[in-house]
């Protein structure tokens, strides 16, 4: 589980295709490798991969075919920066929402516009993310929090202060840039309860004898 708050920008130093998928290999800076172990979990653009390997300054994860088929990652180059967080404990600041790492869809940059020194970027995501997507309510960009003020369909808007344009890579997407997209983890399960529920007592008032 993450919180979407980034703490390092890491650089793609390889991706390289394997029977099992690909192997991503990352340069770290400001990512405390001392403790990151192998087996660990780390979110690069928002999609939880395992660490596989590490040295002194670099990490690297296997990708799966279910993951290159739903995510970017599949499409990064060499020199490419990308956003890096390690996975929550116990003791952590939710300062974020909660960010399973598991990527919904890719979505792309539909519209930037500056606000002073801020931006207000319009994202479009696939049609089946739309019932997901409330107005103040929070999505993960790959892998960044981001507060949603504006809805319309599967598209929707978020205003991006300066700090987040500076420590994420979301400050060098242009328009058209693809995007991994993560949907509200509560209101999936809250809408598979509300089905299942509403479901049975559908099933019981009609089993159920006339009063």
């Amino acid at each position: 589980m993450f919180s979407g708050i980034v703490e390092d920008l890491g650089t793609v130093l390889d991706l390289t295709p394997s029977e099992k998928g690909a192997l991503l290999t990352v340069g770290v800076g400001a990512l405390p490798l001392d403790r990151v172990n192998i087996g660990d979990s780390i979110a690069v653009n928002g999609c939880c991969l395992t660490v596989t390997g590490k040295s002194a300054s670099v990490l690297s994860m296997e990708l799966s075919a279910e993951t290159l088929r739903r995510t970017v990652l599949g499409e990064l180059q060499r020199g490419e920066r990308v956003n890096l967080e390690r996975a929550l404990t116990m003791g952590s600041l939710l300062n974020g929402h909660l960010v399973s790492g598991h990527v919904d869809a890719v979505g792309r940059i539909i519209g930037v516009e500056r606000e002073g020194e801020a931006r207000l970027i319009s994202f479009e995501a696939p049609a089946e993310l739309s019932r997901y997507l409330v107005e103040k309510g929070s999505a993960a960009v790959d892998g960044v929090s981001l507060t949603v003020f504006a809805v319309d369909g599967a598209r929707f808007k978020c205003a991006l202060i300066p700090h987040t344009l500076k420590v994420t890579t979301l400050g060098l997407k242009s328009l058209g840039s693809t995007v991994n997209i993560e949907a509200d983890l509560l209101g999936k399960y809250v809408e598979k309860l509300l089905a299942e529920r509403v479901g049975g007592m559908t099933n019981h008032e009609r089993s159920a004898p006339a009063r």
